[in-house]
């Protein structure tokens, strides 16, 4: 074969290579923070599978930014600054002012979330359309609401919550309307309407929790919340469930069952 034929199949091969990288937004939970991922030893378990840490992302009165400010080849994840407290669309906002900020034409876009994270996620795929989000995986989220939320919202409205602050406890009036997002699914409530809104044409995977005797849930999202089954809007759309037994925190077992997730 001539130099110029080998020359051509070599550049086509490069062709057929670049933008093929994923990038992975990894959304924490209530009262979560970047740390969340790296302490649990989840970003570690990503870097031993050659994904680069590409740093943090956080908003200044500017926008939208990156630390470092460098950009990273290959697959790449990102931790965030979310306002963890705050209502569920509000946070959809900044995960999709940062989706932006660092999307790069022909890769495949992944977004986990943890708890809460994960309904922040997947509010951000419905709410904004464009972001062309590839994967969403959510882990351990209470996708269909919690007794928990109800619980913390009737203390906010209580009497209770107005000492609250006064006690050390302001988190509980502060997440009033994130708790009101996440009371359990029926008619009038937010995750009714995001659970019968049109969902994009994506990959959706909940990573739910399961005790020893295999019954699935955990002491904060309950069992029948967790999977992705039954929403109205994903009726149509490919959605699986993956097991990682452990607590409802983040564990080393989530890195490897985003692994799983992203590797298929």
């Amino acid at each position: 074969m001539k130099i110029s034929g080998i020359l051509g199949m070599a550049l086509l091969l490069i062709a057929s290579t670049v933008g093929r990288a994923d990038t992975l937004l990894l959304v924490q939970g209530y009262q979560g923070n970047a740390g969340s991922w790296r302490q649990s030893g989840i970003t570690r378990v990503l870097e031993l599978d050659h994904w680069k840490d590409a740093g943090h992302l956080y908003i200044t009165p500017e926008g939208p930014a990156k630390w470092p400010a460098g950009n990273s080849d290959g697959n790449r994840f990102y931790t965030i600054d979310l306002p963890t407290e705050a209502p569920i669309p509000l946070q959809a906002q900044y995960l999709a002012s940062y989706v932006k900020l660092i999307s790069k034409k022909g890769e495949k876009l992944i977004l986990a979330g943890h708890s809460a994270g994960g309904v922040v996620a997947r509010t951000a795929m419905v709410t904004y359309p464009d972001l062309r989000v590839d994967k969403l995986i959510t882990i351990a989220s209470p996708n269909h609401g919690t007794d928990l939320a109800e619980t913390g919202l009737a203390v906010a409205d209580s009497p209770v919550g107005f000492f609250a602050p006064m006690m050390g406890a302001g988190s509980i009036t502060r997440s009033r309307n994130l708790y009101r997002d996440l009371v359990r699914e029926r008619p009038g409530t937010f995750l009714h309407w995001l659970n019968t809104r049109k969902h994009p044409d994506s990959r959706y995977v909940a990573v739910v929790r399961a005790s020893r005797n295999g019954r699935i849930g955990d002491n904060v999202v309950p069992g029948w919340s967790q999977p992705l089954d039954g929403i109205l809007g994903l009726e149509k759309h490919n959605v699986k469930t993956v097991v990682a037994p452990g607590p409802h925190e983040l564990t080393i077992a989530d890195g490897i069952a985003i692994l799983q997730v992203v590797g298929s």
